[in-house]
């Protein structure tokens, strides 16, 4: 999986870009990208995969995150089960010029953008309420717009609801070098998560012994291969339940070798049984 630099222009009139997207997530090309702006992406409902830097994990009802300039990251869209909508707002780190971060009433943004190459990730009131000004945001000429995203930062620099997505506070920078190996053990995973995963071989993959292999991924990663199986093969699971195959037919089709183990395993990833999440998914 190649990563791309994506270069991004402003929105005419303005000095930063808002994109509002409404897609089927198996029409669209969510791929591994860098690029030097600011971003923030925020997702109105459902579930899917955030991929950023070297932390990979998976959201429900939604999401909200801000990412730094140059930190890898894929479309939040990945894997999502139904229409997915988003907005995203992509802003250089000098937007407003070199000097306006260093204004005394601008330090909590300042530290927001400083903070923000190790991927922050908001819930909770924040979360609600962002997504209702980030929708008011399209509908703003270019100076209300301008200063409602002054709004939005300063209300993301000063909440306590958040998290960094890697949970070691290490830089989500990657070296090509692990991006490479990263890369290949992802693309391993998504080809052969149907079947028993042979751990020698994808250590023999990495270049790497099992136990060092298994220890690189848990720094990485911040889980074990196991569990990062387990959640790709739940994920997959949670698509295939919008469908109308059978608990059982879904199990193994996505890698558990028996339906107890994967009803306990989906359970702990979701906090509900797979018929309970079916259900749910219905009624939405």
């Amino acid at each position: 999986m190649k990563t791309e630099f994506e270069v991004i222009r402003p929105d005419e009139g303005s000095s930063f870009r808002i994109l509002h997207n409404i897609v089927l997530p198996e029409l669209f090309r969510w791929q591994f990208h860098y690029h030097p702006e600011y971003e923030i992406v925020c997702v109105y409902q459902g579930s899917g995969r955030r991929h950023v830097g070297t932390h990979l994990s998976y959201y429900e009802d939604g999401d909200l995150v801000f990412i730094g300039p140059n930190v890898p990251h894929s479309g939040f869209g990945q894997e999502a089960v139904g229409p997915h909508e988003e907005i995203v707002v992509q802003l250089k780190e000098n937007f407003w010029g070199n000097d306006f971060l260093e204004m005394t009433e601008m330090s909590a943004i300042k530290r927001l953008f400083e903070r923000s190459h190790q991927g922050i990730c908001f819930y909770g009131d924040t979360k609600v309420q962002i997504k209702k000004r980030l929708k008011k945001l399209l509908e703003l000429p270019p100076f209300e717009r301008f200063m409602e995203l002054v709004n939005i930062l300063h209300v993301l620099a000063n909440t306590s609801e958040c998290y960094f997505l890697n949970a070691e506070g290490l830089k989500l920078e990657v070296s090509q070098r692990d991006e490479v190996r990263l890369n290949r053990v992802l693309k391993y995973v998504q080809e052969n998560y149907q079947k028993p995963i042979d751990i020698q071989e994808i250590a023999s993959l990495s270049h790497l012994t099992v136990p060092s292999f298994c220890h690189y991924f848990k720094k990485m990663m911040n889980l074990t291969f196991t569990e990062f199986v387990n959640q790709y093969r739940v994920n997959q699971a949670t698509r295939l339940l919008a469908s109308n195959r059978s608990i059982t037919d879904i199990a193994y089709e996505c890698g558990f070798g028996n339906v107890a183990y994967f009803n306990r395993v989906f359970k702990s990833h979701k906090q509900q049984s797979p018929s309970v999440f079916r259900k749910a998914l219905r009624i939405n």
